[in-house]
C-alpha cells in the first residue's frame, strides 16, 4: 500500500476547503490514514523545503505556509503519488486542468509564491521523509 503526504495550505484552511479536498481524495478511492491540523512552525517548514533553501521564494513560501493553520493528511492507496498529483493539477493554478483541486478552487493571487491550495509528495522516498516530518510519532 502506498503512502503520500498531503498537505492543504493555509489558503485552503482559510478558505474553508478541507472537508472538499478530503472529500476528494476519498471519492478518488484512496482512504485517509491520518489527519492533523497544525500551525507549523520554522524549524518544521525548514525541514520539510530542504531542496528548496537558497532559492529566491523559499522566505517568501515559509512565510507563507507559516500565515496560518495547514491540515497534514496521509493518504492510502494503489499509486496514491501520482494519482494525487494528478487529482491535485498542475503547480500553476492558471493552468491547471479543470476538475482537478487547482484548476477548480485555486487561481492566482499575484503574491510572492503561488497560492495553490495543496501539496502532495512527488515519489516515495520525499513520501516517507515527508511523512515522517508532519507525523513524527508514526502512522
Amino acid at each position: 500500500m502506498e503512502r503520500t503526504l498531503v498537505l492543504i495550505k493555509p489558503d485552503g484552511v482559510r478558505r474553508a476547503l478541507v472537508g472538499e479536498v478530503i472529500a476528494r481524495i476519498e471519492s478518488k478511492g484512496y482512504s485517509i490514514a491520518g489527519v492533523r491540523m497544525l500551525n507549523a512552525d520554522r524549524s518544521l517548514l525548514e525541514r520539510h523545503y530542504a531542496e528548496h533553501q537558497g532559492k529566491p521564494f523559499y522566505e517568501p513560501l515559509l512565510e507563507f505556509m507559516s500565515s496560518g493553520p495547514i491540515v497534514a493528511i496521509i493518504a492510502e492507496g494503489n499509486r496514491v503519488i501520482e494519482g494525487f498529483r494528478s487529482l491535485a493539477g498542475a503547480t500553476d493554478p492558471t493552468l491547471a486542468a479543470p476538475g482537478t483541486i487547482r484548476g477548480d478552487l485555486a487561481r492566482d493571487q499575484g503574491t510572492k509564491v503561488v497560492q495553490n491550495i495543496v501539496h502532495g509528495s512527488d515519489s516515495v522516498e520525499s513520501a516517507t521523509r515527508e511523512i515522517a516530518i508532519f507525523f513524527p510519532e508514526g502512522m
